[in-house]
């Protein structure tokens, strides 16, 4: 199914309105089912929907990549049913998380039973080596824009990357959350080094909670987080950097990760 397509547009400004077109991404109902039952239906971009699937998985505390037997994306005359089906020990947890979502892109804990869930105690990330430079932060920001294809042909899209030295991965979708579950869902499937999740959007504790699922020790947002996200990232121990540019960003907690610059030697 195609990600996006032109519509025609009338365009207002100085002199007389122009006709033409412009590419708009797809925004479609994808259902994910868990064995046979549907657990949680979003409005997102059909695109790397088996990465969506393992990601939604894991950031939602459903199920671990080992728990999940087969995926299959079966396309329906309302949407996209991402059919995922559990090893049968998986069950148990499937039962906790009781959801009816019909969410708009924007919403991360839509159908959530209870308070309790809504701020569920998160794994701490464990200690590591990795750390970045001022430089290698605000270099990450700067490669996510070249990694973010739909977002060039629509200005309708929000992305999550992973760098490690370099930008190793990234993901699209028109929903901030479904971005970072697809990008999720890749992580969890391929080897990869330690390193640090970009983000296009702001910070919230949902945002927070999938990265600490993932167990990445540093978040980067090109915009400002919540109280509460600034909260949680502590508590979880992730470096939490925001309202990152290419030449500046903010830190707000365990900058301990973030290592001087070291000179040149010839």
């Amino acid at each position: 199914m195609q990600t996006h397509r032109p519509l025609p547009r009338l365009s207002f400004g100085a002199g007389a309105p122009t006709s033409g077109s412009r590419e708009l991404p797809e925004e479609v109902a994808v259902a994910l089912s868990f064995n046979g039952s549907t657990q949680a239906v979003m409005m997102a971009t059909p695109a790397d929907l088996t990465d969506f699937a393992y990601g939604f998985a894991l950031t939602e505390g459903i199920a671990t990549p080992q728990d999940i037997e087969s995926v299959e994306v079966v396309e329906t005359p309302h949407g996209l049913d991402v059919q995922i089906w559990l090893a049968d020990d998986a069950e148990a947890r499937l039962s906790k998380r009781r959801r009816t979502m019909a969410g708009p892109v924007g919403c991360g804990l839509c159908g959530i039973d209870s308070l309790e869930e809504a701020t569920r105690k998160m794994a701490v990330v464990p200690a590591s080596p990795f750390h970045m430079t001022p430089s290698d932060i605000m270099a990450a920001v700067a490669a996510l824009p070249g990694a973010q294809p739909l977002h060039d042909a629509t200005r309708a899209a929000h992305a999550a990357g992973f760098w490690s030295g370099k930008l190793l991965a990234a993901r699209e979708d028109v929903g901030r959350h479904n971005a970072l579950d697809k990008l999720a869902g890749h992580l969890i499937r391929t080897p990869h080094p330690a390193g640090a999740v970009v983000l296009t959007s702001r910070v919230s504790i949902d945002m927070v909670q999938k990265v600490a699922a993932l167990g990445v020790p540093i978040l980067i947002a090109v915009s400002a987080p919540t109280a509460h996200a600034v909260a949680l990232a502590d508590q979880a121990g992730i470096t939490l950097i925001a309202l990152a540019r290419p030449d500046r960003f903010e830190a707000y907690t365990h900058t301990d990760r973030i290592s001087k610059e070291t000179a040149h030697v010839a």
